[in-house]
Formats: C-alpha cells, sequence, structure tokens
C-alpha cells in the first residue's frame, strides 16, 4: 500500500510538472509549447517583433505564448489594442514584474513601474507639469537646439548621426534641468548615452533569462550571472547621472538661479505632490531616457528614409519652398499649410517604430474579448511593428510611401476603418501614454521641417562615384531600436539658406544663454568658437 501511494504521490507531481507550460483553456492560440518551459526555449532574443509578426500572420491578431506558467499575449489587431488597452485601460494599465527594473531602479523607474500608488503619484505628477501649454513655454530652446543641429550639420555633415543625438539630450536636458549640453563629445554626453544604450538593451524582450516567469533564476550568484553583475553596474551609473542632476538643480534654487525647468516645479512643489527625492530622481530619470532616445532615433530614421528615397524628399522640398521660401526658416505655424511634409512625419513613424513592441502592459484583471479568456497577470505586447506593416491595413507596407497620408487620415487603404490608429498611436495607450508626447512631437515637427527646408539628403558614394546604398533594415537591438550609424551626403539647397542658417545659430544665443550654467571650460571654448565663426 505505501508503494501505491508512493507512485501515486509521484505520478501526481509529475502531472502537475508536466502540465507546466501548456496553454490553458480559453487562450487565444498561438505556438505548440512544450512541457516546463512553454514557448520559453523559442521566444526571440533579438528583434522579437520580426518574430512575433511572424506568428501573427500565422495565429491571428490576438496569440498567446506560455513563459513558464506566465502567459503572453501578443496584439497586433488594431481593434484589440483600442478595446483592450485605450477602453479598459483601468485594468491592463500595470506593468509585467521587472526583477532587471526592480534591481536597477528600486521599481520606481515610472515608464517600467507597477501599477502602484508610487507610480499614480509620478504619473499625476506628470500631468500637472507636462500640460500642452507649459510644454509650449520650452519652445524657445527647442527652436535654438533645432538650429544649432542645422548649423552643426552645415559645418560638418559627416558628424549629422551623433549631431542628433546631441540635439535630443540637450532639449530634454534644458527642459527638465535647465543645463544644456552644447557639443556631444563632452563626457558626460557619450558616458550618458553609452549608458543608456546598455539600459535600453538589457530591457529588450529575452535579452536576459526569463527571471519574472522562472523565480528561481534569481538564486543564481552573481559571479555566475553577467546580467545580474551589468544591472549592478547600471544602476551605480545612473544613480550618480540623476540624482546628480537633481542636486544641480537644487543647488542653482538655492542661488536663485531659476530657469523654468520642469524640475525646479517638481521641486517646488514635492509636498504638494508627494514625491521624495527617491521619487523625483527617479521619475526626472523617466522623463530624461524616454525623451533622448525615442527623439533622436526617430530624427535619424526620417533621416535614412529621405536619403533612400528622393522623390519623397523632392515632393516635400516642391511644399516647403512654396509655403516658406528660402529667405527665412519654416515655424511650426507653417506645418499646418504642408500637409505632405505632415503625410513624411507620419510615414516615418508608421515605417520605422522607434519602440517597435510598445513597452508591454499587464492585466490587473481577468478579461474575455472575442470568446478567449485573458488572464489576470497576463504580460500584453501591442506588436506596434506588425500593425502597421500589415498588408490587410497598408497597401505595399514595406515601402516608404508618405501619400498614403494623404488619401486617408491614418494611411489605411480605402474602405479600411483605421480610426483606432489615432496620430498618437506610437506614443502609447491608455493610462500608460507618454505623458511627454506634446514635448517630443514638436522637436519632431521643428526638426523634419528644418532638414528639408535645409539640406539635400542622398547617399554617400564611392571611390567610383557610384551612390551606396542605405541599408533600411539595420537596426540597433533593445527595447527602442535606431538605425545604426550610416553614411550619407548632407549639402546645403542654396547659398542663401546657409546664410540664414548661420544667422538664426546667433540670434539663439539669447535663448541659449540661461541654460548655459556649469559648462566646462572645453564646452565655453566650444561656444565661444561657434559663435565666432558664425559671424
Amino acid at each position: 500500500m505505501a508503494l501505491i501511494l508512493l507512485f501515486a504521490l509521484v505520478a501526481l507531481c509529475l502531472a502537475i510538472v508536466l502540465k507546466v507550460g501548456s496553454r490553458e483553456k480559453g487562450l487565444p492560440p498561438g505556438p505548440p509549447t512544450v512541457p516546463i518551459l512553454g514557448n520559453a526555449h523559442i521566444f526571440p532574443t533579438e528583434y522579437p517583433h520580426y518574430k512575433f509578426t511572424e506568428w501573427a500572420r500565422k495565429y491571428g491578431g490576438l496569440f498567446s505564448l506560455k513563459i513558464g506558467n506566465d502567459t503572453v499575449v501578443v496584439l497586433t489587431d488594431v481593434a484589440a489594442v483600442k478595446e483592450l488597452l485605450d477602453k479598459r485601460s483601468s485594468t491592463t494599465a500595470d506593468r509585467p514584474p521587472s526583477y532587471v527594473s526592480q534591481l536597477v531602479t528600486d521599481g520606481l523607474n515610472m515608464a517600467l513601474a507597477s501599477f502602484t500608488p508610487t507610480w499614480k503619484t509620478q504619473r499625476r505628477a506628470s500631468a500637472a507639469i507636462l500640460t500642452p501649454q507649459a510644454t509650449s513655454k520650452h519652445l524657445p530652446i527647442q527652436r535654438a537646439e533645432a538650429t544649432q543641429l542645422l548649423h552643426n550639420i552645415l559645418h560638418s555633415p559627416q558628424s549629422f548621426y551623433t549631431d542628433i543625438q546631441r540635439y535630443s539630450l540637450s532639449v530634454i536636458y534644458s527642459v527638465l534641468h535647465g543645463k544644456r549640453v552644447p557639443r556631444y563629445e563632452t563626457e558626460e554626453v557619450t558616458r550618458y548615452i553609452t549608458v543608456m544604450h546598455e539600459w535600453i538593451a538589457l530591457l529588450q524582450p529575452g535579452a536576459v533569462p526569463p527571471v519574472d516567469a522562472i523565480p528561481i533564476l534569481k538564486l543564481i550568484p552573481e559571479r555566475w550571472a553577467k546580467w545580474k553583475r551589468e544591472c549592478k553596474r547600471i544602476r551605480h551609473l545612473q544613480r550618480a547621472r540623476y540624482f546628480g542632476l537633481l542636486e544641480d538643480t537644487r543647488e542653482r534654487m538655492r542661488q536663485n538661479q531659476h530657469n523654468g525647468s520642469f524640475m525646479e516645479v517638481v521641486l517646488e512643489r514635492q509636498a504638494e505632490l508627494g514625491m521624495d527625492d527617491e521619487m523625483a530622481g527617479w521619475f526626472g530619470a523617466a522623463l530624461l531616457e524616454g525623451a533622448t532616445d525615442t527623439t533622436s532615433s526617430y530624427i535619424q530614421s526620417l533621416v535614412l528614409a529621405l536619403v533612400a528615397h528622393p522623390r519623397a524628399q523632392k515632393k516635400a522640398h516642391e511644399e516647403i519652398d512654396r509655403v516658406v521660401g528660402e529667405h527665412r526658416m519654416p515655424n511650426l505655424e507653417d506645418l499646418e499649410q504642408m500637409p505632405y511634409v505632415r503625410a513624411i512625419i507620419s510615414e516615418a513613424h508608421r515605417f520605422r517604430p522607434v519602440i517597435p513592441l510598445g513597452i508591454p502592459h499587464a492585466s490587473l484583471a481577468t478579461e474575455k474579448y472575442h470568446g478567449y479568456i485573458i488572464p489576470k497577470g497576463t504580460t500584453i505586447f501591442v506588436n506596434i511593428w506588425g500593425i502597421f506593416h500589415d498588408p490587410a491595413l497598408f497597401d505595399n507596407p514595406e515601402e516608404f510611401i508618405p501619400e498614403r497620408y494623404l488619401l486617408s487620415e491614418n494611411g489605411t487603404k480605402p474602405g479600411v476603418d483605421g480610426s483606432g490608429l489615432r496620430p498618437s498611436f506610437p506614443f502609447g495607450f491608455g493610462r500608460r501614454i507618454c505623458p511627454g508626447m506634446h514635448l517630443a512631437q514638436n522637436s519632431i515637427n521643428l526638426n523634419a521641417m528644418n532638414l528639408l527646408w535645409a539640406f539635400d539628403l542622398k547617399p554617400d558614394i564611392d571611390t567610383n562615384g557610384n551612390q551606396i546604398p542605405v541599408d533600411t533594415f539595420a537596426y540597433t537591438k533593445g527595447l527602442a531600436t535606431a538605425p545604426m550609424a550610416f553614411k550619407c551626403r548632407i549639402t546645403p539647397r542654396t547659398a542663401v539658406t546657409a546664410k540664414i542658417i548661420e544667422h538664426e545659430f546667433l540670434e539663439a544665443a539669447d535663448a541659449f544663454s540661461k541654460f548655459e550654467v556649469g559648462l566646462s571650460s572645453d564646452d565655453k571654448e566650444f561656444v565661444a568658437r561657434s559663435r565666432a565663426h558664425a559671424r
């Protein structure tokens, strides 16, 4: 009898273990699972949006994966995204557990944090200070930095890739902490961008073992887990940078040197907003990270697309010449009269979305949709790439065709309902939509118009004078992606536009002056030399 009971117990345990990883009844379909692992053994570790799109074409716009006992649902269907993440945002606004984020940020990074009272406090703060009206107050520094970008490219076109990164970082540094970054070569800039890229790569799905789905992996000693050592290193570097910036802002306020930065508002209203220094420091970090890489990646992708598609560039040149002419730089108000330039901006979002899978959501309660069950605690990915490259929605989705946005508001095929593809679609969903999207879109609009107004963007040429095609699929890995550094020829369209760039760069000195605080001697020398050269 004892042997029979032991055998029955072993059989029961084995049955329970073998059930781990299997797809429960009611879940959306998906790739076949194996015991214990589920789909962990086939989960893509690089560029997961490509594999997710392949699976979506096979299993449908709503499919599921099993990672151990955990469930992942991938949405490649606009209607499902609109219903589940926008309309039912109260139950899909969580983030999946992230042991990596916990190790690095103590769970206080607003973009990655769970749906907790702390997150709600940070979100309320962002809603209070990142309104469209408040954001518009920072247009002068955005315009000035966009002018310096033109000036830098005019004099050093081969450095356009890193100049775009400098632009993006300097704008958000100025807006958040009241301190600009006049040159890319500044040590803190290159160090910050390097660490930022390492952090994004660490966050990519599949970049670390599935510790959240298989918690026992957390017990692996640090000496045997390189990813744990990376978390520790990145945490140290991030805290030094973000909390150092917060203290710099506080010190400037003590000296009555306010310049209207967002973090000044946070520090002044700290008690009212319910934020201690830890929350404030990571709040600033989330805003800084959310604006730096995404904006520069978009502008770099735009340049890449324009170099690869001269016909679209030519049509934009004709429109901008008609509306603006060569004797002044464009401004945001001009964009209303330039439907083709607006179409290019939208098409660049669609063609190469900066965050191809968005930042994953998690469900706070069990939901049902079209007969499927989405259990509480499910990780939900929006396959933005797959949606934007769906041939059922877009004609020739792999091609860069701005005209599609002249034929329908959201670029979809005639007769296809594209209402779910709202203009803010690339910026997120529901209660997790990017709070800084107004600031980001202003930067995108300004630079798109400026670059088209000022320059001809062409492929590089080899020693025989033949054009070298750019690779529009050569992109970095990570949660957010960017085109890998590429070469092209950038030349001013006319001598008049070149002179106007010089003039406007000098005029921008007043806008820059209140943000040129704490500059190193090398930065000061660079600023003085640049302005002398422009005279």
